[in-house]
């Protein structure tokens, strides 16, 4: 069987991690947690009552997409995001595959007072800790990337480091596998991870097997208000959306419209 994106983005990033380790060991990145800022709460932030929550995502490229935005300035793309009314900001840091750095969620997390997620394919505790020494308030796991083990144990230390883990999945199979490993934020990607195909029903179709106690939010595929009613009226909290907005000229009026504003 041909190996598929998340195969090679998974393999690439194994290759990632070993020479993060060697550049600086886990004990040195441990030894920098102290400097962090403090942690903002993310689940708290999607989890208030009110309409359907925002998290705006920071996106140059994607391997479906290519560039997205050429003049990319992240941290004014993050207070665009905040003042036009987001709730949190996502910032994609893989670089290989979405031309992210790590480096930019430092710089809005500076910038803005939205709590902030990492973006990226986290395989390994070295990664939680980069992202808590970046600023991060959340990190991204990714159900199809982990087995149950590794799942549970990210899940596990992401609390422990005070973050908030949002857990993704896309296979409807891997939602008992999500909440077994604790996860209260859940995201259900619409698109396949495999394919790159896009079905915004699909996170509608799992809203009645997601416990109430969890926050909900839809990710990919999310383009106009009528989507974003549609996605409210089925009693999901809160969306992720990036592509849609970056690459509209005026991502601040991008944002007004999604949001009805």
């Amino acid at each position: 069987m041909a190996a598929t994106i998340l195969d090679k983005i998974v393999a690439e990033k194994r290759r990632e991690i070993a020479a993060a380790r060697q550049r600086i060991d886990e004990r040195a990145l441990e030894a920098q947690l102290a400097d962090a800022p403090p942690v903002r709460d993310f689940f708290a932030a999607l989890a208030a009552p009110g309409p359907i929550r925002l998290i705006a995502e920071v996106k140059k490229a994607s391997p479906s997409a290519g560039v997205i935005r050429a003049d990319f300035d992240p941290v004014a793309i993050a207070r665009t995001y905040q003042s036009h009314g987001a709730s949190c900001v996502s910032v994609l840091t893989d670089e290989p595959f979405f031309q992210g750095k790590l480096e930019y969620l430092t710089a809005i997390r500076l910038a803005i007072e939205l709590p902030v997620l990492r973006k990226d394919f986290i395989l390994d505790r070295y990664q939680l800790l980069e992202a808590r020494v970046a600023g991060a308030d959340a990190v991204l796991l990714i159900a199809e990337c982990l087995d149950d083990c590794s799942l549970r144990s990210l899940h596990n230390h992401c609390i422990e480091l005070g973050m908030t883990p949002l857990v993704e999945l896309y296979d409807p199979a891997n939602l008992p596998r999500v909440l077994d490993a604790g996860a209260r934020l859940v995201g259900v990607n619409n698109r396949n991870l495999h394919t790159f195909e896009v079905d915004l029903q699909h996170v509608v179709r799992l809203r009645a097997q997601v416990p109430e106690d969890c926050v909900l939010v839809a990710e990919s595929g999310i383009r106009t208000h009528d989507d974003v009613s549609m996605l409210a009226a089925a009693g999901i909290e809160a969306m992720l959306v990036g592509e849609s907005l970056t690459r509209e000229a005026d991502i601040g009026a991008a944002v007004d419209r999604l949001l009805g504003a």
